[in-house]
């Protein structure tokens, strides 16, 4: 797998591209992403991520002060109030200047609060401290199971110790940092191990300005993997049936709204290229799986499915625009 530097030379816009940059969607939140590799390969993993991976053939890692020029000119459209969310469809501790980040993202005015997600593999007592230093405000901790076996089966690492993370975790509602416990519940696999994971969260301390738990749905995903045969919940089940029970088993609610979190609908960044809209690309990088080149028009990049040409000039068809992340086809 190549590695892409996304700099301002490389002339890739920041919007557009799922994979990094920033995306809104339409609230006071902001996801940031400043890369995309990871170093675990989670069995369930929605996007193929990780070294087992058998779809992606590049990973992305934008320049810091590019990105933050990106994040200064959306933040002041949102208003104030803003939460810059730390994520990626991998690990952002990959990223090397992840506490410099944070520092640079809670000096914008706008900005209030500024959380990031984590598998918690890389992070250490100095690290920790360093993002505590930096201001981060929570981490969403991945964790789940607390067995053994099974956390490093679900991790896809043989050598993932849970021990060394729940000490983690323990480092982190110690500090000044927020920890939620975010487990994704697969159904058949991990059933006994999610009330472990929300007595663990309750007696580590974690939720101390947010909700401690924000237990997610496995859903089965185009490129993504799948442990076995799992079925996934429709939310129907997955709220009335499984999380209400945890609910009653501990009183405590685990339904996460908008408003745990200040978050609030803003107005999105405008989109810019219609459904079904014809136009010219510039082929400036390769794509996140095989086929895949990224494009660029009107300021935005655009993912070209099953691309013709590594470079130069391509005709495509929007064919999805939705929080203003396109995607197209040659035509």
């Amino acid at each position: 797998m190549s590695l892409f530097h996304i700099t301002r030379e490389s002339d890739i816009p920041l919007v557009g591209c799922i994979y990094f940059g920033v995306v809104d969607r339409g609230s006071s939140l902001l996801q940031i992403r400043p890369s995309c590799g990871c170093n675990l390969s989670c069995p369930f993993c929605s996007v193929d991520a990780g070294p087992h991976s058998k779809s992606r053939v590049t990973d992305y890692q934008v320049e810091l002060d590019y990105l933050m020029e990106a994040v200064q000119e959306i933040a002041p459209f949102k208003g104030p109030g803003v939460e810059c969310h730390i994520d990626s469809p991998g690990e952002p501790m990959l990223y090397p200047d992840i506490a410099e980040l944070v520092s640079r993202l809670k000096q914008i005015k706008e900005v209030s609060s500024v959380s990031m997600q984590s598998n918690g593999s890389l992070l250490s007592e100095k690290k920790i401290k360093e993002l505590e230093e930096a201001g981060l405000d929570r981490i969403n901790l991945s964790i789940h199971s607390l067995e053994p076996e099974k956390a490093a089966f679900l991790s896809g690492s043989s050598w993932f110790d849970i021990e060394k993370i729940k000490g983690t975790a323990k480092q982190i509602a110690e500090s000044n940092i927020d920890l939620l416990i975010a487990p994704v519940y697969i159904p058949g696999i991990n059933d006994q191990d999610i009330p472990e994971l929300i007595r663990f969260a309750l007696d580590v301390g974690a939720g101390k300005r947010w909700p401690p738990l924000g237990i997610q749905k496995f859903e089965h995903y185009r490129l993504g993997r799948c442990p076995g045969k799992v079925r996934a919940q429709n939310w129907w089940h997955f709220y009335n049936r499984s999380m209400a029970g945890w609910e009653k088993e501990f009183s405590i609610s685990l339904r996460l709204r908008p408003q745990d979190f200040a978050i609030e609908k803003r107005p999105m960044i405008p989109t810019v290229l219609e459904k079904k809209e014809k136009i010219w690309v510039d082929i400036r990088a390769p794509g996140w799986v095989r086929g895949e080149m990224l494009g660029v028009a009107k300021n935005r990049v655009v993912s070209v499915m099953d691309c013709p040409v590594p470079q130069g000039r391509v005709r495509v068809q929007i064919v999805s625009n939705k929080h203003n992340i396109y995607v197209a086809v040659p035509c």
